[in-house]
């Protein structure tokens, strides 16, 4: 083993999402961390990012994160470690920080040092190859296995990657690590890893830390905690002055955003914290025991993540006021339905609506039936392959619901009012078209790596 304890410091639970907080990040650089961590991704925003290739996040946050990070990480002589660039992890992501990381170099005059970075996008032709030869590319989450439709209708495809690519980089030499496309465990599992500790308490304290302050009490988003790892445990400590880590908090998140709350998938392997301990260690930090890891029998089998383009889109929004039409808002949604269909008997186009304020988020698995609003908003959503009827369809969704036919209304007063009169165009309709593994007989077969030196 390396070192005895290993101390790894997340500043963010999605790099460039939300700024980082620079007090707490600061508190912890100041405790000289042997490792700089961070996730930049997700699939939580949706399936546009990935398939339009463009960024969630907005590009200054990005950079106003990464710079907190490398100017620290640099002056300390430690390695940086970002997985899933750019929230996606496409190439153009990569290379997008790659080309951040060198503009921060030359204007801080940061002296040379070691940048690898490796890219996750996977050549549609690559899976066709492996289907037609009779394999399997096997669905996750109740999804069948792929078919050769589901493909052809898939814009991009990146890999999720495990800790191999980043732990190659530290065998390169790499000071600074840019990933592509990368499970968020593995983002702090690596380094561990590397540096000889156990897998069990490496990947825990992966799950623990990839989302950074949202394992401590009070809430409070974007602050730094520092992960501790000796061979037999680990220690989370909350660095802002009003959080801690506490029992409930970190047992809370490690069990969050899981089908099964003990289990958690890597390429590689499983971890099982059904038997993990809990303990205040002081006032602000948690401890860890008992975590285990399962190795993977058989060939490491790799995440795929695809998107695909369904057509143009834009969005229409209504307010309503009025008691009568909230009490029979499903019928004015199904008028308004009926007249675009009467416009477009031929179909081609998509109708959605969102009433917020009766079920505009959780849709049909809402639980309270009856609307008890004073107020509703409709959202209304078109989506078409031909952008005038994308358009138009949306149009005529959102307008009808002012002229909607209910019984004892004697007029259109009252009954809606447009937040535009106008439809407005959005961002292209996607779907996700592949959640699904591929077995590999390399772990690093999808992640070329690139090494360049930086500052020269």
């Amino acid at each position: 083993m390396k070192k005895e304890v290993l101390r790894l410091i997340s500043p963010n639970g999605h790099l460039g999402f939300a700024p980082t907080k620079e007090g707490s990040f600061y508190i912890g650089a100041d405790t000289h961390p042997d490792y700089y961590c961070c996730d930049s991704g997700s699939d939580d925003i949706g399936p546009v990012p990935l398939g339009a290739d463009v960024c969630a996040s907005h590009p200054v946050h990005q950079y106003h994160d990464l710079e907190l990070m490398l100017l620290k990480s640099r002056e300390q002589g430690v390695p940086m470690i970002i997985g899933s660039s750019g929230d996606t992890g496409t190439n153009s992501r990569v290379d997008m920080y790659v080309d951040f990381i060198k503009d921060m170099a030359k204007k801080h005059n940061l002296a040379p040092f070691k940048l690898a970075y490796f890219y996750s996008e996977v050549d549609k032709e690559y899976i066709r190859q492996k289907m037609i030869n009779g394999e399997a590319i096997e669905g996750l989450n109740s999804r069948s296995n792929l078919t050769m439709e589901e493909l052809d209708a898939t814009d991009r495809i990146v890999a999720v990657a495990g800790v191999h690519p980043f732990i190659k980089c530290l065998e390169m030499g790499a000071d600074v690590i840019i990933g592509g496309r990368s499970s968020d465990v593995a983002v702090f599992a690596a380094p561990a890893i590397y540096e000889g500790f156990p897998e069990n308490v490496s990947y825990y304290a992966g799950k623990v830390l990839e989302c950074a302050s949202f394992c401590c009490e009070p809430y409070g988003a974007k602050e730094s905690v520092i992960g501790t790892i000796t061979k037999d445990d680990v220690k989370v400590t909350a660095m802002a002055p009003f959080q801690r880590c506490t029992i409930a908090s970190v047992a809370g998140h490690a069990m969050y955003e899981r089908t099964n709350p003990y289990y958690e998938y890597v390429a590689g392997g499983m971890m099982d914290m059904s038997e993990c301990e809990y303990e205040q260690y002081d006032e602000k930090t948690c401890r860890i025991t008992g975590a285990k890891f399962i190795p993977i029998e058989g060939k490491i089998k790799v995440k795929l993540e695809g998107s695909g383009r369904v057509g143009y889109r834009y969005l229409g929004m209504a307010g309503i006021r009025d008691p009568y039409t909230i009490k029979n808002i499903d019928k004015v949604i199904d008028w308004a339905k009926s007249q675009c269909a009467e416009r477009f008997p031929e179909g081609g186009y998509e109708l959605s609506y969102r009433i917020f304020g009766k079920n505009g988020v959780m849709g049909d698995l809402e639980p309270i039936k009856e609307t008890k609003s004073h107020e509703l908003l409709v959202v209304v959503e078109g989506v078409s392959k031909d952008q005038k009827k994308a358009q138009e369809a949306t149009l005529i969704g959102t307008r009808q619901i002012f002229y909607a036919r209910l019984p004892e209304v004697k007029g259109t007063a009252g009954t809606a009012a447009f937040i535009l009169d106008e439809v407005t165009p959005i961002s292209d309709a996607y779907t996700w078209t592949m959640d699904h593994t591929v077995a590999v007989d390399d772990p690093l077969e999808l992640f070329p790596i690139k090494m360049i030196t930086v500052g020269e």
